[in-house]
């Protein structure tokens, strides 16, 4: 019986027609934007408790301590405190929704992320699809860290930003613009700390050795601070320099794993030429030559045969012929 086109074998090497790319391209991100709907609706239920998460550490940091403006003296306000103020009636409203999105896109981060990799796998090779899986699982905490390092050094940010106050002036940030801040730092930190990563991803398929990122490292230091000052979204050379240290510190962490990586190859190739080679690429041929003997005389039996005095033997007969007829 055959096969329908749904329940039909899936090629070895990947390959399938386009139609079939776009069905699987169509499955995958339906599964992420459901994974993305659900953590969002569940996010809505904990709103009050994620705002206050997100607030807490600036309100620590800056915040005027519970006093309304009307009941803040002139000494508080030297202090250069500030307010969190939301404006216009449906505020509150676009600011929950926004907070929910950003929770449910962040917490389903392992569901894209493996989406993203299952849909790219089938094109890889055996080698890179080895490594692609673990990378993934590996690149979601990295990203995590990144944003929490981000939530971590913002209160500092806002100490540091707020201290240009002139004097006599009140500090009224909109919760929308804060947290519209806070995410866009939480993508650049997570995203800046997947760089050694795909650095480590490049050495361990073979398309960037060690020696080489280790000979890049004058430009990549520069590059990394040059990022940090343009992308960092608070424009202070605190978040800078926080964004620039932590990168460059996991570059070299990289580059060390990278030649580690480079030895144990080293190693492995020596001793199986064949070491590391993909399905389709042919393995080492010894093309040493080897020494030939002499002839040798095969008897009728098909043995060798070997005369007493070293002498040629004739055409071995068989009912009046010779073996070659």
């Amino acid at each position: 019986m055959l096969k329908s086109a749904r329940t039909k074998e899936k090629d070895p090497e990947g390959r399938m027609p386009l139609a079939e790319h776009l069905r699987e391209l169509r499955n995958r991100l339906l599964k992420s934007v459901l994974a993305i709907c659900v953590t969002t609706i569940v996010a809505m239920f904990f709103y009050m408790d994620i705002v206050d998460f997100l607030m807490r550490p600036v309100l620590e940091s800056v915040g005027c301590g519970g006093v309304t403006l009307s009941e803040l003296s002139a000494h508080d306000a030297a202090q250069k405190c500030a307010y969190f103020t939301t404006n216009g009636l449906l505020s509150p409203f676009t600011i929950m929704l926004k907070v929910s999105f950003t929770t449910g896109v962040v917490v389903a981060t392992p569901v894209w992320l493996y989406q993203l990799w299952a849909f790219l796998a089938p094109g890889l090779h055996r080698n890179e699809k080895k490594y692609g899986l673990f990378f993934v699982g590996l690149g979601v905490p990295l990203f995590m860290g990144g944003a929490f390092f981000a939530y971590k050094i913002l209160p500092t940010s806002a100490k540091v930003l707020l201290n240009f106050t002139p004097q006599g002036a009140n500090n009224l940030l909109p919760l929308d613009d804060f947290l519209d801040l806070l995410a866009r730092m939480i993508v650049v930190f997570g995203l800046a700390f997947e760089l050694p990563l795909l650095l480590i991803l490049l050495n361990f398929t073979g398309i960037l050795s060690g020696r080489r990122m280790v000979g890049w490292w004058r430009g990549m230091i520069m590059g990394i601070t040059v990022f940090g000052a343009i992308a960092t979204p608070s424009t202070d050379p605190i978040g800078m320099f926080a964004l620039a240290g932590p990168v460059t510190v996991l570059y070299f962490g990289a580059c060390g794993v990278a030649l580690l990586n480079d030895r144990r190859k080293s190693r492995r190739r020596a001793a199986d030429p064949d070491f590391g080679l993909d399905d389709d690429e042919a393995s080492h041929l010894d093309l040493t030559p080897e020494a030939v003997g002499g002839p040798e005389w095969v008897g009728a039996g098909g043995s060798p045969a070997e005369l007493p005095g070293g002498e040629e033997p004739g055409p071995t007969r068989r009912n009046g012929y010779d073996d070659i007829t």
